[in-house]
């Protein structure tokens, strides 16, 4: 099933919702398609808050991830590829991890950032939750 690019992002930002939530966070995604953050987080008692970036793929893709990595923000990283399947796939980063395993790519004088499928589909990463903690 193929859905619309808004759409693709919309099921990974709710699905890491829902994930955060079942480790007893309250969540609350910011505005769509606004600079910064896709997810702010606090805990029950509110003493601690995360912020969180959501990067969700249709499929085992590479991430882009601009043209500087300056924009790599946030406590954590989630990639969230194949969020069209009955089983999506979650990745748990941090951004030093994004930074350090980014691909720097150049095109016709235009310098890219990627985070290659190779670089975040590890087995250190998917679904490891718990990396984040508890709310």
């Amino acid at each position: 099933m193929a859905l619309d690019p808004q759409l693709t992002g919309n099921a990974g930002l709710y699905y890491t919702c829902y994930h955060l939530s079942l480790l007893g966070w309250n969540v609350m995604p910011t505005a769509r398609n606004a600079r910064g953050v896709d997810i702010i987080a606090y805990s029950q008692d509110a003493t601690r808050k995360l912020a969180i970036q959501v990067k969700a793929l249709s499929k085992r893709n590479p991430v882009p991830l601009g043209t500087s990595l300056e924009k790599v923000m946030g406590d954590f990283w989630v990639v969230v590829n194949k969020v069209t399947s009955s089983a999506p796939s979650a990745f748990i980063m941090l951004p030093t991890e994004v930074k350090e395993l980014a691909h720097r790519g150049e095109k016709e004088g235009r310098v890219s950032f990627w985070l290659q499928p190779t670089s975040y589909d590890q087995e250190s990463f998917e679904e490891r939750w718990e990396r984040i903690g508890h709310g």
